[in-house]
This record gives C-alpha cells, structure tokens and sequence, in this order.
C-alpha cells in the first residue's frame, strides 16, 4: 500500500516546522478510514512513513489496529525522490504500508509505469488520504490499483 498522507492544515496556516504540520480534523478521519481499506487490500505486517508528522498521524491508527511499531524512514520525505522508488522497489512482494507525500507518489507512480509498463489507468490521482495498493515482486511491478481517499469529493 503506497498511501498520500491524509489532509494537513494548510501550509499558509502554519507557522511551525513544516515537519510538525499536523493533520485536520478531515485528515485524521480519512487516517482513521485506512483501516478499513487495508482490511480490502493487504495484510501488512509493515508500516513505514516520512518523518512528517502528518504521514506518521496518517499510518498511526493502521498501526495501532493491527498491533506494529510505526516505522519511520527518511527515504519517504518530501523531496526524496529516487530514494523512494528504491525503498519502494526493495519492498515489492511484501505486505506493507507506506506512507508518503506527494512529489514522491507521482515518482513512484513514473517509475513503475514507465520501468514496469505498469497501467495506471487514463488519468492516475494521488489526493490526500488515497492509496495505492501495488503488486510485484523481486523489484518489479505487475499492477497497481488506487482507491479514492474517504470523503473525497469534499477535499
């Protein structure tokens, strides 16, 4: 599962360390809804996110349902591209949550369709809150599907 971290107060609205911008109260109901969407997708064993905090608060409640240490590795924070498509790649084939931002999803999402003719559908997304669910194995992609974020049509 390659998650967009959930809603975040905006940028504009915070004056703190970026990594410390928290969720909205939106964001921590679409955290709480992934939940349910693992339960359709994987079973992780594994959850992983960018030192943010909003990608830690966005995996915290899959982690604590599911009784796993909330793993955090700098190769998911904005702006790490390349590092992230290899973390990505060395994880294929095992059942785990990823919790990152957006300049990485889109990389993510370029490398595996353009390395693994992976089809992502006419107009692939990566909103807030949404997941991708990816298949593979041994460092290769075979599919990746994307599941819209709870309450998506009010972001």
């Amino acid at each position: 599962m390659l998650v967009r971290h959930a809603l975040a107060k905006a940028r504009k609205d915070w004056s703190g360390d970026d990594l410390l911008r928290p969720l909205t109260g939106h964001g921590a109901r679409q955290a709480e809804s992934l939940v349910a969407v693992a339960e359709g997708l994987a079973t992780v064993s594994r959850v992983i996110c960018s030192p943010y905090l909003r990608c830690q608060q966005t995996l915290a409640p899959l982690a604590s349902h599911r009784g796993i240490p909330l793993e955090v590795d700098e190769a998911l924070a904005e702006g790490q591209r390349s590092a992230a498509v290899q973390l990505v790649r060395q994880l294929a084939g095992q059942d785990v949550a990823l919790c990152t931002h957006g300049d990485v999803i889109v990389e993510v999402l370029v490398s595996l369709a353009d390395e693994d003719h992976v089809d992502l559908g006419p107009n692939p997304k990566q909103a807030k809150g949404s997941v991708w669910a990816l298949a593979g194995a041994e460092g290769r992609f075979s599919s990746a599907t994307y599941t819209a974020p709870v309450g998506a049509e009010r972001v």
